[in-house]
């Protein structure tokens, strides 16, 4: 992605002291010294000798001690090397061996929620403490200072510089990925491999496989040689590697690992290489879980670019641009990665070689006249360098890179060079490269400059930093640092909200295109719930009989893995696409949720042992219960027609771990139904009439049934929807409660209506009480079966944002609530479900928002617990130009707007509202959760299954963004607003819990955890059972055989996920009696002050091991074999995994720590 320069006019691309000497000496105290009253010690005679005896033999025991010394130090760490050290070429240096991590003795399971953390030198928390963000002008410089330097600073190290050549190719912004493919990133390709084989000083770096793989299917088979030769030369370096550069803020932690294994796995089939350096240099802010994840999948190092201005600012002022990244959890050092941050505005060669734009753009010769970009927009433009003018334009590059060189600590520079879809011709890279290489030559051959430039990659620079950081002592006083790597800073924390300049903050693509962001999560649990149904039918039949299914299937699966990972893309998922770009991610979406669901819907049939002829190619019997027509349409629920004496046959496959006792339900033609479990038995149910977002209509004519289904861990179980069976209660209605001043709303058959009197209304479980404002339709407060009471203060609020945009959020003013008195209310209350559905009173004829809030009598369940919010968004029309939608939940909660929002569903991130930030830089990511803890312990969570935005503005209130609508562009490259929504609807489970622990109110600089049962609260919510219906009714009569799918021998304990179960390639006929499984775990890391078992159906948590080998019914598993995550590497100390525990898996056990993600690699066949 591109945006305007900061620093001109006109548009560009988006563009060690002595003190640890001291502390070996002897040290004295002042009171103990020249007091002539204080008494001789008994034994001072033989003391005087031996003072005497030191003294006159001072040197003699002084260089002995420095022989013993020396002699340690050589042992030790080798013989050192010169203090100045040329570049290494020595290709056998690639892959150093990295430290061993420090592993500290863990606090006890007792005091871990309140104590147990990462130790580190800065916290962004700590930088937002200190910095007061008044965006001073630093000249030149407009966002640090007027940089200067001695000139000495390189005199016993010289400055190694590396040039690292680069394009950044988006895979979607302004143009689809096909056509930036056609237009730019094929020639691109074509021409690196071109150039750099005509000189072998020449390097580049590539980062996205997305492009990389597309190109390979057209390139010659002597380009992908000559490809793979330049890879193995050390002249082309793959960065990262993974399908795209993806999004930090939006994406979900399963869709990170997927695009990233996508496209590591088939570089390292295609090319033989296995990247281990990541290069994120458009990302919009950065999260830790990208650390997290890229540590886990055996990568080094890491570079970032997009944070707070003021951030780098800070950190460069103290040269901590560069660190070493720290999970807030590791008090063991094990997920350290050394990272280096870009210290400018922006990617762009104008802001990368050093602190001023206007003199770096003269280095940028693709600006020349004659090319296709434009001009310096500072005045001052490129030239060819020739015999004249190179001592003049080296010293005056030089000057950039020595300046730059002193944010840093080491004398290694990094100097990237490229930007958008840079080197598209010969002519363009023959101009950057040719004009370098003068300047470079000029400066390494006059010595006394002191520095050495050269092209590199992401390696040579990494490798060499290592380098000099083993012979030189970079650390700081009391620094805390890493066993990684020494001289450099330990950092905790993650950077957001991004803001590039004044207070500009990049927090509106959080809520953009929320439609497709919906549609991504949707995807990602039907593709993870696909893999495990794949594994299933592979392990439990691995016979020529079974092969067509799965193998028939195998690149319908891999295509959407590589749907997936596309929208992971930095302007994809972030709703930062051009309107017909948006169109193609949703297609690609709908294609492969479409492809997913048929192949679900086969499977299941197999594994429930309906479909005899395993073979065989008929349509399946079964069909999803939901159905979407069209990509950017809301799935609407299929309706079963009832008809006497018939039977529908519902299937539902649980993807979770444990069993499920859950609420579900389907939509009936008429209500006379029964239901009816797979023995034929009968299930207490209910019905209820279906709701629409219809003013005029708010009742559609059909039913809801809802009741009670209890399905095994990664199972299925069959119930039917029945017409006409004698012998069990027809679904109960019912009770209807209608609340309308503008209309008569008629009541629906056969319910039996009253109308709603008073101020008030409740609707009541035996667990809760939720009491609602009836002339405005909002909750008001819950009131709870221990007698404790909150307020929720329900209110929907627009902002006025004229000035934002698809990435910014800029409102003019307070938003401002937009329900006014007197709308719609229904209430329908049954003895399963009870639900309050409002239609509000708004300025418009048309309201943007419905909404339905409802509880459950659930006893064993997670549902038991909840408010379910359901809000039914459209923000269509010109009436909702430049509004951005709101809820705000005004709790009497103490917050202290304090709270905590997740990172990619994967950890949780403590949040502090500032009053020196505006609105827009309070606001933050929320994936998937965030909660607000009160001074007693209150805790008062919102789940959400799609990723949206958050704040807490003033003490006690929650706000989510919903929904905007902008007309303008905000000046960031894309060139238009966001016009394009969606009737949409957005879910949240909203949970009250009491901390029952005697430690309350306790402050932390860490982030808190979610409870267990918040956590179970939100894996429900984002992997829902998946329904199926049969095609066609049975008679009544007719009762098929009991059917249901079972293979877990027992539920996994409570706080350990399985991420995936799947077949990691695609298949082939020969592949299928050596097929390899992965199964993916995670261990939960929950607060034990909150209910210990989640408070349903929690049988046992993962303290002790579980046995892989006996997970399975009906399956041996043969083989179990840790891996990374990206499924590339075994080595686990590489991964810094705990090595101290040994190969847990030589007898099956696994035993994993809170917090972590393990794979491993399993070989299964059914029992013989």
């Amino acid at each position: 992605m591109a945006f305007a320069s900061h620093s001109g006019g006109g548009n560009t691309r988006r563009g060690g002291g002595g003190s640890w000497i001291h502390s070996l000496l002897p040290t004295s105290s002042p009171s103990s010294s020249s007091n002539p009253k204080s008494k001789l010690p008994r034994k001072f005679r033989k003391r005087t000798a031996v003072r005497d005896f030191l003294f006159s033999n001072f040197f003699a025991i002084g260089l002995i001690i420095s022989l013993f010394f020396f002699l340690f130090v050589i042992f030790r760490y080798g013989v050192p090397r010169p203090l100045t050290s040329h570049f290494s070429n020595n290709r056998n240096n690639l892959n150093p061996k990295p430290r061993k991590p420090i592993y500290r003795k863990l606090p006890s399971m007792a005091v871990r929620d309140v104590i147990a953390g990462a130790v580190v030198d800065i916290t962004t928390k700590d930088l937002y403490d200190k910095i007061d963000f008044k965006d001073v002008d630093g000249g030149a410089w407009k966002q640090g200072w007027d940089v200067k330097y001695k000139g000495d600073e390189w005199d016993s190290e010289k400055l190694k510089i590396f040039v690292v050549p680069h394009s950044h190719n988006d895979p979607g912004w302004k143009f689809t990925v096909e056509e930036y493919y056609e237009r730019q990133s094929r020639h691109i390709l074509d021409t690196i491999v071109e150039i750099l084989s005509k000189d072998s000083r020449r390097k580049f770096i590539w980062e996205e496989m997305s492009y990389l793989e597309r190109w390979w299917r057209d390139a010659s088979q002597g380009k992908r040689d000559s490809f793979i030769k330049l890879v193995t030369d050390g002249q082309l370096e793959i960065v990262g590697g993974g399908w795209v550069m993806n999004d930090e803020a939006n994406s979900h932690f399963f869709a990170i690992i997927e695009q990233m294994t996508e496209g590591n796995t088939w570089l390292n089939e295609t090319v033989g290489v296995i990247p281990k350096n990541s290069w994120a240099i458009d990302p919009f802010g950065y999260s830790s879980t990208m650390a997290y994840l890229l540590r886990r999948m055996g990568f080094e190092n890491m570079l970032i670019q997009r944070t707070h201005y003021e951030l780098k600012k800070e950190l460069a002022l103290n040269k901590n641009l560069e660190y070493v990244w720290r999970q807030s959890w590791d008090a063991q050092e094990t997920t350290d990665i050394f990272v280096h941050m870009m210290p400018f505005y922006s990617y762009d060669i104008p802001h990368t070689c050093g602190p001023e734009p206007a003199v770096c753009c003269q280095f940028d010769f693709a600006r020349m006249r004659g090319f296709m970009y434009e001009l310096c927009p500072w005045g001052e433009h490129p030239v060819e360098t020739n015999e004249e003018n190179v001592k003049e334009r080296a010293l005056k590059l030089l000057d950039q890179y020595r300046k730059k060189s002193t944010l840093y600590r080491t004398n290694t520079l990094l100097v990237p060079l490229g930007d958008d879809f840079r080197y598209i011709s010969i002519a363009e890279a023959e101009a950057q490269f040719r004009n370098y290489q003068l300047l470079f030559d000029y400066i390494n051959s006059n010595p006394s400059l002191n520095a050495e430039a050269k092209f590199g990659t992401l390696e040579d620079y990494f490798r060499t930093v290592r380098e000099e950081s083993d012979r030189i002592n970079y650390s700081r006083p009391g620094e805390i640092g890493s066993g990684q790597i020494g001289g450099f800073p330990s950092l905790s924390g993650d950077f957001f909200t991004y803001a590039d300049r004044q207070n500009d903050y990049w927090s509106g693509y959080y809520v953009s295109r929320p439609f497709f962001k919906a549609v991504d999560r949707v995807l990602e649990q039907t593709l993870r719930a696909a893999e495990i149904l794949m594994s299933f039918l592979l392990s439990y039949c691995q016979r020529v009989s079974c092969e067509k299914l799965p193998v028939g299937f195998s690149y319908k699966l891999t295509a959407a893995r590589r749907n997936l990972a596309l929208f992971q893309h930095h302007d994809g998922v972030t709703g930062t696409a051009k309107d017909h770009v948006v169109a193609d991610y949703g297609s690609r979406m709908h294609q492969s949720l479409l492809d997913l669901q048929i192949f679900m819907s086969k499977a299941i049939e197999v594994l429930l042992g309906v479909r005899n002829d395993k073979a065989e190619p008929t349509p399946a019997q079964f069909e999803p219960a939901q159905i979407r027509s069209k990509f950017n349409a809301l799935p609407t629920h299929r309706v079963i027609s009832a008809k006497e004496g018939t039977a529908h046959s519902v299937v539902l496959f649980n993807p979770l771990e444990q069993s499920r006792d859950e609420i579900v339900m389907v939509v009936v033609d008429r209500s006379d139904v029964t239901v009816l479990d797979s023995n034929w038995a009968c299930v207490k149910s209910q019905i209820s009439p279906e709701f629409q977002h219809d003013k005029g209509k708010i009742f559609t004519g059909r039913h809801r049934v809802h009741w009670k289904a209890t399905v095994p861990p990664l199972g299925s179980q069959v119930y039917y929807i029945a017409n006409g069976f004698v012998g069990c209660e027809k679904a109960r209605p019912s009770k209807v409660k209608i609340f309308t001043k503008s209309k008569h709303v008629p009541c629906p058959a056969p319910y039996a209506c009253s109308k709603l009197e008073g101020e008030t209304a409740e609707i009541r479980t035996d667990r809760q009480t939720l009491t609602f404002d009836v002339n405005r339709g909002l909750l008001l407060k819950v009131n709870r079966d221990d007698g404790s009471q909150n307020l929720i203060g329900e209110e929907i609020s627009m902002y006025y944002s004229p000035h934002s945009g698809a990435y910014l959020f800029k409102p003019n003013g307070e938003a401002e609530p937009i329900v006014q008195t007197d709308g719609q209310m229904v209430i329908c209350e049954g003895p399963l479900m009870l639900e309050a559905f409002s239609y509000p009173k708004t300025t418009w004829d048309k309201s943007p928002i419905s909404h339905s809030t409802r509880i459950f009598n659930c006893e064993n369940s997670t549902q038991d617990f909840i408010i379910e919010k359901e809000y039914h968004v459209e923000l269509l029309g010109d009436d909702f130009n430049d509004k951005e939608l709101i809820v705000r939940y005004k709790t009497d909660v103490d917050n202290k707007r304090i709270f905590y929002s997740d990172l990619n569903g994967f950890q949780m991130s403590r949040r502090e509202t500032y009053d020196k930030i505006p609105v827009q830089g309070n606001y933050y990511p929320m994936p998937s959760l965030a909660f607000m803890q009160g001074s007693n312990g209150q805790r008062f969570s919102v789940h959400t299954r799609q990723s949206l935005g958050v704040a807490s503005l003033k003490d006690g209130w929650l706000e989510i963004m919903l929904d905007r609508r902008l007309v303008r562009d905000d000046g960031r490259g894309l060139g238009q607003g966001v016009m394009d929504n969606r009737p949409m609807k957005v879910v949240f489970h909203i949970l009250f819990e009491s901390n029952i622990s005697s430690i309350t109110g306790t402050v932390s600089s860490h982030p808190l955890n979610p409870s267990l049962l918040s956590h179970k609260v939100g894996a429900s919510l984002n992997y829902p059972m998946h329904m199926f219906l049969a095609k066609k009714p049975q008679e009544v009569t007719v009762q098929p055989p009991p059917r249901s799918f079972s293979p877990l021998s027992m539920p996994l304990p409570c706080d350990l996920h399985i991420v995936s179960f799947k077949v990691p390639r695609p298949l082939t006929p020969q592949h299928l009696g050596s097929t390899r499984f992965v199964l993916m775990l995670q261990r939960w890391h929950w607060d034990s002050s909150y209910c210990r078992k989640g408070r349903s159906n929690c049988t046992s948590i993962a303290d002790e091991p579980i046995n892989l080998f006996d997970m399975f019914k009906r399956l041996v598993v043969l083989k179990v074999r840790s891996t990374s995550l990206n499924l590339l590497h075994e080595d686990k100390e590489m991964l810094g995994y705990n090595s101290e525990k040994g190969d847990e898996t030589q007898q099956g056990q696994v035993l994993i720590s809170p917090m972590e993600i393990q794979a491993y690699k399993l070989e299964l066949r059914p029992h013989q």
